[in-house]
C-alpha cells in the first residue's frame, strides 16, 4: 500500500506516532465513532484524525456529555464506546456519567489526555493522578508509559470492558506518548466467545418444574439485554406460565413489552417488592441486581420462603445479598437455550395447571392496563397536564418501533405502564442515579442504530444537567426528539419527603432548593440557542400531534411538555 503525504508527515524517526499507533487500533477493533472534547494533550490525537476519515469524531461540548453520549452508543450499537477526555479536569467533568456507566455495566473504553510526562516532575499546569481519579468507577485503570504499550493495552481494555461483569475500563495517554515514534506491530483483534453454558441445568430444570404452576416469577434483569436473551426469557415463561418483571431501577427493559406475560417493573422500595413477591415461592433472576433499592424500609424484598434461583454471567451476583438454594454462573442466552428442553420435559406431566397459569397471568396483565388507561381517563381534562396523561399520549406518538432514552423520573413509571412494543431493545432509562445522562445518552443512541430516530423523555431539572448534547444533536443532524417533562420543581424529591412523616418540610409545604420557577426557565429560548426548532405544550390534545411531527421532521427538536406535580 502506498504510504501518502499526510502519513510520511506523521512518521518521526523510528516509524509512526503513537497518536496514529492509536488509531489504527481503534480501526481495527471496528470502532467509528471517537467521543470528545478536546485539549491541549489531545492535539497529537486530534491531528492523527486528520489521516483517519473512517473514523467519525463526535463533539461534545462538555465531558459529563462525551461519557453519556458514549454510554448511549453502547447500548444501542451492542459494542464497546470509545472516549476521549481532556485530563483531570475533564476526567473530574465526566465522573457522573461514567458512575452511571459503571452501575450500568455499559462497556467503554474511555482514555483520558495527561500530561507531557517529562516534565510532571515541576507540576504543570493540567496535570493529576489520572489513575487515581478514575480508578472508583471503572474496571481497572492504567497510564501507557510507551508507544509500544499501546497494542496491547488498548486491545486488553477492549476485550474486559465486554467481559462480565462489562463495564467501562480506563487509560491514561500522556502527550508524549501520543508523540512518540514506534514500528510496533498493532497485531489483531482477538476472537473471544463468551456464550458459556452453565453447569448444572438439568438441576436447574427440577427445581423450577418443582414449584407450583402460578407460584414463580421471573425478573428479566438487564443482562439479559446484553446477552439478547429476549426470546429465550419470553419461552421460559411460556412453558412456566410465569409472569416476567422488570427490575425496580432498571437500565433497559429488556423484554418485549407487548408479551402477555409482561408485568412491568419491580417497585424500588424493599417493602413495596415483598408486597409484589408475597404470592410467590419462588424467584427466577436472569441477571444480577435486580432488586435495587432506594430509600430505606424495614427488611428484605425477597418474602421469607421465597427461594431465589439465578443465571448471571456475573459469578460476584450469585448469592450476593440473597440466599439461593441454586444459581448457575453463565452466559443468560445459550444457557435457557439448552435448559428449555429441559425444563419442557420436566413440565410435561403438569402441562394443564401452566397453561391454567399463563390464562391468570394474561388477565391480571389486562386488567392493570385497564386500569392504567381509566387513570388516564379520569385526569385527561386537568386544567394542567397530569404525568400519567403525559405520558399516555408521548407514548402513543411514539409507538412502538422509535427507541425512547428516559430520564424524566416524575413520568417514568407511566411511561413503562404504557409501552407496548415486540421490540425487545425500545427503552431505556437511567439506572445509575445521576441526572444528566438523558440527553447525551439520545444522542448517541441514534448514532448506536444508525442515525435512527430517538425520543429522549427528560425531566426538567435533568435537561440543565446537560443541555450541551442537544447541540451535538443539531451539529450532526440526527433525528432526536427531547421531550422536556417540566413541573418547574424537584418533584421527585417532593415525594420523597412526602413519603416520610417526621420531615417538617412536608407537614409545613415549605420545600428548600426544589423549585425551578423564580426565575422560570425558559426551554425554548434554550433549544433555539443550541440550533433547535422546539415548542411548548400546554393542553393534553396538543402532546401526541407535536411529538408526531418533531419525528417526523427527521431533524432535531425540542417538545416542553407543562405538567402538573401530583
Amino acid at each position: 500500500m502506498a504510504i501518502t503525504p499526510l502519513e510520511v508527515a506523521a512518521r518521526g524517526t523510528g516509524g509512526r506516532r503513537g497518536a496514529d499507533i492509536l488509531l489504527e487500533i481503534l480501526e481495527s477493533e471496528g470502532v467509528r465513532y471517537i467521543f470528545g472534547n478536546p485539549g491541549t494533550t489531545e492535539l497529537p490525537l486530534i491531528d492523527a484524525l486528520q489521516r483517519r476519515p473512517d473514523l467519525k469524531y463526535i463533539l461534545a461540548l462538555q465531558e459529563a456529555s462525551v461519557v453519556a453520549m458514549a454510554d448511549g452508543y453502547a447500548q444501542a450499537a451492542g459494542r464497546p464506546g470509545f472516549l476521549n477526555l481532556h485530563t483531570a479536569g475533564g476526567l473530574g467533568h465526566g465522573m457522573g456519567n461514567l458512575l452511571n456507566a459503571s452501575v450500568s455495566q455499559t462497556p467503554l473504553v474511555v482514555t483520558a489526555g495527561q500530561q507531557d510526562s517529562r516534565h510532571t516532575i515541576s507540576d504543570p499546569l493540567l496535570f493529576g493522578d489520572l489513575v487515581s481519579i478514575a480508578t472508583p468507577a471503572v474496571k481497572w485503570a492504567q497510564e501507557v508509559l510507551h508507544a509500544d504499550q499501546l497494542p496491547v493495552l488498548v486491545r486488553r481494555a477492549f476485550n474486559d470492558s465486554m467481559a462480565a461483569p462489562s463495564g467501562p475500563v480506563f487509560l491514561s495517554l500522556p502527550m508524549d506518548v501520543m508523540e512518540e515514534a514506534s514500528d510496533i506491530d498493532i497485531g489483531r483483534p482477538s476472537v473471544i466467545n463468551r456464550e458459556a453454558i452453565a453447569g448444572g441445568l438439568p438441576e436447574l430444570a427440577r427445581a423450577l418444574a418443582g414449584i407450583t404452576p402460578g407460584r414463580l416469577a421471573i425478573i428479566a434483569g438487564d443482562e439479559v439485554h446484553g446477552a439478547g436473551a429476549a426470546a429465550q426469557v419470553a419461552a421460559v415463561a411460556d412453558i412456566l406460565g410465569a409472569p416476567v418483571y422488570g427490575a425496580s431501577w432498571p437500565s433497559r427493559i429488556p423484554f418485549a413489552t407487548s408479551c402477555p406475560l409482561w408485568a412491568g417493573n419491580m417497585p424500588t422500595r424493599a417493602t413495596d417488592i415483598a408486597s409484589r413477591l408475597a404470592d410467590y415461592d419462588a424467584i427466577f433472576a436472569l441477571g444480577g441486581k435486580s432488586l435495587i433499592t432506594i430509600l430505606y424500609s424495614e427488611g428484605s424484598p425477597v418474602p421469607p420462603g421465597c427461594a431465589v434461583y439465578q443465571v448471571s454471567a456475573d459469578a460476584r451476583d450469585l448469592g450476593r445479598t440473597f440466599q439461593t438454594p441454586l444459581s448457575l454462573v453463565g452466559n443468560i442466552r445459550a444457557s435457557l437455550e439448552v435448559l428449555l428442553p429441559l425444563l419442557g420435559r420436566e413440565t410435561e406431566p403438569r402441562r394443564a395447571a401452566y397453561v391454567a397459569a399463563r390464562e391468570n397471568v394474561v388477565a391480571a396483565r389486562a386488567r392493570r392496563r385497564r386500569e392504567a388507561e381509566e387513570l388516564v381517563v379520569a385526569h385527561q381534562d386537568d386544567a394542567v397536564i397530569a404525568p400519567c396523561v403525559a405520558a399516555h399520549e408521548a407514548v402513543r406518538a411514539i409507538g412502538p418501533q422509535v427507541a425512547i432514552v428516559d430520564e424524566a423520573i416524575a413520568t417514568s413509571s407511566y411511561t413503562r405502564m404504557f409501552l407496548n412494543s415486540d421490540w425487545a431493545a425500545q427503552y431505556s432509562f437511567l439506572r445509575g442515579g445521576a441526572l444528566g445522562w438523558g440527553m447525551p445518552a439520545a444522542v448517541g443512541a441514534s448514532l448506536g442504530l444508525g442515525r435512527e430516530p430517538v425520543v429522549c423523555l427528560v425531566g426538567d431539572g435533568a435537561a440543565l444537567y446537560s443541555p450541551q448534547a442537544i447541540w451535538t444533536a443539531a451539529h450532526e443532524q440526527l433525528p432526536v426528539t427531547f421531550v422536556v417533562m417540566n413541573n418547574r420543581e424537584y418533584n421527585v424529591l417532593k415525594g420523597f419527603m412526602r413519603g416520610q412523616t417526621h420531615y417538617v418540610s412536608a407537614r409545613q409545604g415549605n420545600f428548600l432548593a426544589m423549585d425551578l420557577c423564580d426565575p422560570p426557565i425558559d426551554y425554548q429560548a434554550m433549544a433555539t440557542s443550541y440550533g433547535l426548532e422546539s415548542r411548548q405544550i400546554t393542553r393534553a390534545a396538543d402532546i401526541a400531534p407535536a411529538i408526531e411531527a418533531a419525528m417526523a421532521s427527521g431533524r432535531p427538536n425540542l417538545v416542553e411538555i407543562v405538567i402538573s406535580t401530583v
